[in-house]
């Protein structure tokens, strides 16, 4: 026992002398040890970090209140424990909504009596600025209450105090131009308001907020606003209440319930009641599928992201140790000489994974902790929201730093047998002798690479998907490391058709595998990492973008006038989009107009004006909508059936425009390019985007002047009365998408009909980006002009910020880059000998340097190549799974006779993110290959031969 811990305590000592000794090459294994270590980490430590508790979560939506107290549906209602959702007592198949809907009366009735409350109302309004006008979201509460405590931070400047002092947002302060000091008047009054502080919402840090005492701002500008006919702020009222006690019991939530009111409850958020105590579950089947969906898929993003990294920090130690224990072959062979054992030796290199790995472990969990710090910022913007602090975790540190010794151990384990098994004499004279490659390991690996994909796919269809695919994945990536020796000499065959200094590069890493297959391996783990991430990201985005409705084509837009701000400002408005924004093509519109003069200008709404209607041919409607109670007038065959019934199709767009009068301009706009009807529509004859309007290729307007019988004539679902005007039409085919305008008609056409048009605003596209000043110029003209108009750019699908993938690509793109030049920087050392040879026999110090590069660049290509392979399989795993849950959910919807969502069943693609192959292609092997030859140094003192 003595011997043994003398043993060892010497195997320490020379394992630490070594370590020290040769600095250059331990600080290289140091870095491949602790270079993931500092990613998993940086992202746990992250993770955490922003990570918001139920509490903290709480403090941030309703401060240090017990409750908020939010309007119903002025009706008693049932809801859910976590206020998401509600519905009336009975259901909405026998809700009346109440006649005199004051909510804001009915809710300060239901507050419970005697209780602690703050008022907090929330509205809109546009603010002008020093560019022009800025919509900002406004707020009444009192700053100083202890229940607001949470809801904001104070970065500057003090809280308002009395009437005429707001604070603003750190956002609305870069948005608008103004600083603390400044005064901000809102449209539609003269009344000022001094800034007198600065601040920020934890949770939506780019929010543009204005906050004033209570019944200072919203009131007053309501008022000023409905006096000068523009839109109201909508204001909305809920209460923050403290009941101290129990706090706001399940009990209380039911009985404010009973009064129309909807309550969030700290008490009820933290504990919340059984199923069985909830009266909407009794009354609406729970449905909870979505939500195990959605852990499951976060579990196996974690499991699959969490394995991978484990596999990485193996692979990257072992071509670590492997190189020490090779350039430490001569110090191993004296020990031999003098007495050691195999047994000693081996304790020799296991030391000195053990050293390397506690000191790999101190330096990688402190710079993780250093990353964290330096990329929160970055991070906390990017998200939109601030961390809930630096959350740390220590049995996850000590795990992490573990790891990292446990591996420096399990790494050297290898080099330590084959140090050990090496002859005295091998090991004296530096011969490597001759070996022939294992046959046995690259058919181990292709079964295992065969089996590791078939279990990942198996897991799609299983109840447990998520931990088979991750267990899968990883079997399949051991399996291909395994094979890395073949498939690095696979490689080796390309290098006939390459130039000199490439194929000796080639060369030199085909002929030594047992150097080059592990470095490729370390790059082909951290790619693969990558690769896993980005795949599921950008699969999940190109889902979501299809899912998206886009108003109109990217980069196209509209500005309607608003009908109670009347239509006199149509021309001047027009002239004001062309001078503020990067108009490319302007397309004008015009309206029908019915009834008397004053309906030009003032619309529909205006005394005596009448409304011109797309008439639908009534064998061409939807049985569904034309039946006395609707749907339920079909049984559940009949209704599945008639959904698919064309005369049923579902629009994705709404707009109270659907019948325009414009040019072939518009089709531009609407970015229709089909020759047919372009022509049509310059030719003069009516354009159609809907083939339930057109029979005999002919569509009918009727002209409706009497409102209350049309009214009436739809209640009982009887034909509207009025003067028809029928168009010769052309039908667009099915896939020119007009964004929900029905039927445009050209200006000869209208005028012919004898119809009255008047202006209605324009639609536009954009030459080039739209900023946020030339936004608010625009709106500060209409404010100019006392009009009002609604103006809207469609800017597309934007990717939402998710800070786990956020952390995950990031800390893995790091590792990637990290990884290929600290391992290809191993294959570097291993060979110095091979340069020093060079420079022995003249070649110049360009050649030296050319090779360096070109044996680092192909190690990190054979490792990215083998790596963007290897990670498509757990990103497709996961999406298979996703598929799979939603198909179910899906097809569980369609079974109980309901439409879902969108109407079609779910799309989940797996599609690989091309850009980031490309860049890994070309960024990490040409950026190692240079930094390689950049540190190489252009000569070298020749070798000195070894002795025995």
């Amino acid at each position: 026992m003595k011997a043994w811990y003398h043993s060892w305590i010497a195997a320490l000592r020379i394992a630490r002398r070594d370590a020290w000794r040769a600095r250059g090459r331990s600080v290289l294994v140091l870095a491949m040890l602790a270079l993931p270590i500092i990613g998993v980490s940086a992202a746990d430590l992250t993770l955490r970090s922003a990570e918001l508790t139920t509490a903290q979560n709480l403090d941030r939506r309703i401060g240090s209140a017990d409750a908020e107290l939010s309007a119903g549906l002025g009706a008693p209602l049932y809801q859910s424990p976590d206020a998401e959702s509600y519905s009336p007592v009975g259901g909405y198949k026998n809700y009346v909504p109440p006649k005199n809907d004051d909510r804001s009366e009915a809710l300060k009735a239901a507050l419970p009596a005697g209780v602690e409350s703050v008022k907090n109302t929330l509205g809109h309004a546009k603010v002008r600025t020093t560019h022009g006008l800025l919509s900002t979201q406004m707020r009444e509460v009192d700053a100083a209450s202890p229940l607001v405590k949470g809801m904001f931070t104070l970065t500057g400047g003090r809280l308002p105090q009395q009437n005429g002092e707001i604070v603003a947002t750190d956002a609305f302060l870069a948005e608008s131009g103004y600083s603390v000091g400044s005064t901000v008047t809102p449209r539609g009054t003269q009344t000022s308001y001094m800034i007198v502080g600065s601040y920020e919402l934890p949770n939506s840090l780019g929010s543009t907020e204005l906050l004033a005492p209570p019944g200072s701002l919203l009131a007053p500008l309501d008022r000023a606003l409905t006096e000068a006919g523009l839109s109201s702020v909508r204001a909305v009222d809920t209460y923050l209440v403290k009941v101290g006690g129990e706090g706001f019991t399940w009990n209380m939530v039911k009985e404010i319930n009973a009064k129309g009111a909807l309550v969030l409850s700290r008490a009820v958020i933290l504990k919340p009641p059984a199923d069985s105590a909830v009266p909407l579950y009794q009354q609406e089947e729970r449905n909870t599928f979505t939500g195990r969906t959605g852990r499951a898929t976060a579990m196996a993003i974690a499991a699959t992201v969490v394995g991978l990294a484990m596999l990485e920090i193996c692979l990257l130690a072992g071509p670590a140790f492997a190189v020490g224990a090779r350039r430490s072959r001569r110090q191993l062979g004296l020990v031999g000489a003098n007495g050691g054992d195999r047994r000693h030796i081996r304790s020799i290199v296991l030391s000195g994974g053990l050293v390397l790995g506690a000191i790999a472990a101190v330096i990688g969990t402190g710079l993780g902790v250093v990353l964290t710090l330096a990329l929160r910022p970055y991070l906390e913007e990017r998200l939109g929201a601030r961390f809930a602090g630096f959350n740390v975790v220590p049995l996850e540190l000590v795990g992490i730093a573990l790891l990292a010794v446990l591996t420096g151990l399990l790494a050297a384990i290898v080099p330590a047998i084959t140090a050990s098994r090496q002859t005295v004499l091998a090991s004296l004279t530096g011969r490597r002798g001759v070996r022939r490659s294992n046959r046995i390991l690259p058919l181990l690996g292709l079964l295992a690479l065969a089996g590791g994909a078939a279990i990942a796919l198996y897991g799609t269809v299983s109840g447990m998907g998520f931990i088979v695919v991750a267990g899968g994945s990883a079997i399949a990536e051991l399996g291909l490391v395994a094979m890395t020796p073949m498939l690095v000499g696979l490689f080796g065959r390309v290098g006939r058709w390459l130039p000199l200094s490439p194929r000796l590069a080639l060369r030199d890493a085909v002929r030594n595998r047992g150097r080059t297959a592990p470095a490729v391996a370390a790059v082909l783990a951290a790619v693969a990492g990558t690769v896993a991430v980005a795949t599921y990201q950008h699969s999940k985005d190109v889902q979501a973008a299809h899912e998206y409705t886009a108003k109109l084509p990217s980069g196209s837009g509209t500005i309607i006038m608003n009908e109670a701000g009347g239509y006199r400002d149509v021309p001047a408005v027009r002239d004001a989009l062309s001078q503020r924004y990067p108009v490319a093509v302007r397309a004008d519109v015009d309206r029908l107009v019915v009834g008397n003069p004053s309906c030009e200008r003032y619309g529909e709404s205006a005394k005596g004006c009448g409304t011109a209607e797309l008439i639908v041919p009534k064998e061409q409607r939807c049985p569904l909508d034309e039946a006395e109670n609707g749907p339920a007038s079909f049984g559940l065959e009949e209704q599945k059936k008639l959904r698919k019934d064309w005369r049923c199709a579902r629009g994705e767009y709404f707009t109270s425009d659907q019948t325009v009068v414009a040019d072939q301009k518009l089709l531009t706009t609407l970015a229709v390019t089909d020759p047919g009807t372009v022509a049509a529509l310059t030719s003069g004859k009516a354009v159609s985007f809907d083939k339930r309007n057109v029979k005999n290729d002919k569509v009918t307007i009727r002209l409706i002047t009497d409102k209350e019988k049309a009214d009436t004539a739809r209640s009982t679902h009887k034909e509207l009365p009025g003067e028809n005007k029928v168009f010769p039409v052309h039908q667009a085919p099915d896939s020119a998408n007009a964004y929900g305008i029905q039927l445009i008609l050209p200006p000869t056409a209208v005028k012919a009909a004898g119809i009255t048009t008047a202006p209605l605003g324009s639609y536009f596209t954009l030459d080039g980006s739209l900023t946020s000043t030339q936004k608010q110029k625009l709106d500060g003209d209409l404010d100019r002009m006392g009009t009002d108009a609604a103006v809207s750019v469609e800017a597309g699908y934007q990717a939402p910020s998710d800070i786990t993938l956020m952390a995950l690509t990031l800390f893995a793109g790091l590792i990637t880059i990290g990884a290929a030049g600290i391992a290809t920087g191993l294959a570097q050392a291993d060979s110095e000998a091979d340069l020093k040879t060079l420079a022995a026999v003249g070649a110049p110090p360009r050649v030296r340097r050319t090779l360096s590069g070109f044996q680092c660049g192909v190690v990190a290509l054979m490792g990215v190549i083998l790596g963007c392979a290897s990670g498509i399989l757990p990103a497709a795993g996961l999406r298979l799974v996703e598929r799979r849950d939603l198909t179910r959910l899906y097809e569980s919807v369609v079974a109980n006779g309901h439409e879902p969502a969108g109407g079609a069943a779910p799309w989940v693609p797996i599609v690989l993110p091309w850009q980031t192959f490309a860049e890994l292609l070309v960024v990490v092997p040409i950026g190692a290959a240079l930094l390689a030859a950049l540190v190489t140094r252009s000569s070298g003192a020749l070798a000195r031969r070894a002795t025995g």
